[in-house]
């Protein structure tokens, strides 16, 4: 599969479904639900301990709304970042959401996920 060949519909039918379950995962708190769709590389630097930190640390991380506004995708290399518009059911204000997905073992992983 070329990703980098699909078109920004054909990309969202990929991501969202990823980054609902981002979302769900992360407002519940639940770090194998979290990871399931991360790359080899993406799952080095994601122990769960570190990720719980970031969860109490961060309070936008475990309210984020379902709702949010893609905003577009950058094709660099052999990745594509799908941006979104983001917000959370109990931090004001707008955060920027970023999805990495790139091809690993024939399947699209999550080589990066971060709220700004």
């Amino acid at each position: 599969m070329n990703l980098l060949e699909k078109t920004d519909k054909e990309i969202l039918e990929i991501a969202e479904p990823m980054w609902d379950d981002l979302v769900e995962s992360s407002n519940k708190r639940d770090y194998l639900g979290f990871i399931k769709h991360f790359s080899k590389e993406m799952l080095m630097g994601a122990n769960e301990i570190e990720i719980g930190k970031q969860w109490t640390k961060n309070k936008v991380l475990s309210s984020l709304s379902i709702e949010r506004e893609f905003l577009g995708c950058l094709r660099r290399g052999e990745y594509i970042t799908i941006l979104y518009k983001q917000t959370s059911i109990e931090v004001p204000g707008e955060f920027l959401g970023r999805l990495v997905l790139g091809i690993e073992d024939d399947e699209v992983k999550i080589f990066g996920a971060t709220i700004f």
